[in-house]
């Protein structure tokens, strides 16, 4: 049964991973996703490309970090790694280097709370980590620890990274961000837009929570 679960698992990286350059969220090599399968982790191979992910290219990586045959995992593996760590209810993490993320990332800025569905991501914004190397252990920590109370968040000088309960959600946070961040510099081209305030999020965030919106989507 196992073994028909993780292949069942591999197949829907693979369908997450088409859909995310079909969501025109990733191009090329730009991006990676994984899911959690017990202790460990599947994700998308090194240089990863729609053209060349099948299901014997996703890669099981333990929880130690290995994994086996010639095939290595994304450079960003420690990253996703270190959320499903850090993140109980991670079960499945995508990365992206989509336009209006970057935009917004490459000027180190966090996505304040403009508009309420900035919420929908567990905060009155959406943070932006300071730049590390890619693939590096300090990337990896700071984006955990900003998942920890997030959905999502801004990888300064490089794009985003979300996670989700499965992968449905997580795509759906990677292309609700990107609109979001496509909507908020539309609005500063118009002098910059009204931030909700203290209160107003209060009564988004208790209406929500009664709702089950937020748990919904996280």
């Amino acid at each position: 049964m196992a073994i028909v679960d993780e292949h069942r698992l591999r197949e829907s990286l693979v369908s997450a991973y088409r859909q995310i350059e079909d969501l025109g969220l990733t191009n090329q090599a730009t991006g990676n996703l994984s899911c959690r399968i017990g202790e460990d982790m599947l994700i998308s191979c090194a240089g990863a490309t729609v053209g060349n992910l099948t299901v014997d290219r996703v890669v099981k990586v333990s929880g130690d970090g290995s994994w086996d045959g010639d095939v290595k995992p994304s450079s960003e593996w420690r990253m996703h790694q270190a959320i499903y760590q850090r993140c109980e209810k991670a079960n499945a993490v995508v990365h992206t280097h989509s336009d209006h993320c970057v935009a917004l990332a490459a000027n180190n800025q966090p996505l304040p709370g403009f508009h309420y569905m900035v919420g929908t991501f567990g905060g009155p914004d959406v943070p932006c980590v300071p730049y590390s190397t890619f693939g590096s252990e300090k990337l990896a920590i700071d984006a955990a620890e900003a998942l920890v109370d997030r959905a999502a968040c801004l990888l300064g000088n490089h794009g985003m990274i979300c996670r989700g309960a499965d992968l449905r959600t997580a795509i759906a946070h990677a292309e609700r961000l990107e609109a979001l961040c496509k909507q908020y510099l539309l609005a500063k081209q118009l002098g910059g837009p009204n931030l909700l305030t203290d209160e107003e999020w209060g009564e988004f965030f208790d209406r929500a929570r009664k709702a089950g919106y937020i748990d919904s989507l996280s």
